[in-house]
């Protein structure tokens, strides 16, 4: 079993249990990965020019976040991303769909039949986010530990405020990791 996080100094920031070189070239993998996209965002389009450019660079940078959190074993790798990979792709789609279903919900012309049925869509996106919320849960357990699972939710939550804070501008980005 991995050894527990080490705190650096007077530093917030806590770092996995890595070999030094690892975490250096990981963080400057993922700085780089964030600091490449930062002039397509102008044109909203990636650095090449295409559109999903910028996206899959934030789902590169995603997916070396959560690495660096989880301590996951070669087996463990290799049985999880397939399978988070999966649940991303459905979660983005009920996503999209709900956003969709909120952006036609805004249209003043709507009879109160169309309002009422387009709030009984958004229930069912709901159900259908939370089973396949019950759903991953069931099947990363599977693949990880309960502990793992609850760094994995938490890597999430902590690269969604990282990303958000970055967008923001909010003064000079805070290191990957920084609680």
């Amino acid at each position: 079993m991995p050894s527990p996080p080490k705190k650096l100094g007077c530093c917030k920031l806590i770092l996995p249990d890595m070999k030094p070189l690892r975490f250096f070239i990981f963080s400057g993998l993922v700085l780089g990965l964030l600091a490449a996209g930062q002039p397509a965002h102008a044109q909203g389009r990636g650095r090449l020019g295409q559109p999903g450019a910028r996206l899959g660079q934030l789902d590169n940078a995603k997916i070396a976040f959560i690495t660096s959190r989880l301590t996951l074993t070669q087996d463990q790798a290799q049985r999880f991303w397939p399978t988070y990979n999966e649940f991303v792709a459905k979660r983005r789609e009920l996503n999209r769909t709900a956003r969709l279903l909120r952006r036609d919900a805004a249209n003043a012309g709507l009879s109160d039949a169309q309002l009422r049925d387009n709030f009984t869509q958004d229930f069912a996106i709901r159900q259908q986010q939370l089973n396949l919320e019950k759903d991953y849960f069931e099947k990363a357990q599977k693949v990880l530990t309960l502990r793992q699972v609850a760094q994995l939710y938490q890597a999430e939550r902590d690269f969604t405020k990282e990303v958000l804070k970055r967008v923001a501008g909010q003064g000079a980005p805070a290191p990957l990791g920084e609680q």
